[in-house]
């Protein structure tokens, strides 16, 4: 054997202990749900420049209305105003 749940193994060891089976759900939803909410960051977050030389500072190209949090509790940001210079 080459390693503990390789394969065919790993079935038989689901079968014998369903238990496992929400664990590995949930397991895997956690993990998916981790992964997609770094590749957001990766992609849609200002902080973040893949294009140096074209967009070197992309977070001065948001405007106020611009919504970049995953998640605004209290902020609406139809109404924010532009209190910062533009360079």
């Amino acid at each position: 054997m080459k390693g503990p749940l390789r394969g065919g193994m790993f079935s038989r060891h689901v079968k014998r202990h369903p238990g496992l089976i929400p664990l590995i759900g949930f397991i895997s939803v956690g993990l998916g749900s981790a992964v997609l909410y770094l590749l957001r960051l990766a992609l849609y977050s200002p902080d973040v420049s893949w294009d140096r030389k074209n967009n070197p500072e992309p977070w001065n190209k948001l405007s106020p209305t611009d919504q970049y949090k995953f998640l605004a509790v209290s902020t609406d940001y139809k109404n924010l105003k532009k209190e910062r210079p533009s360079f």
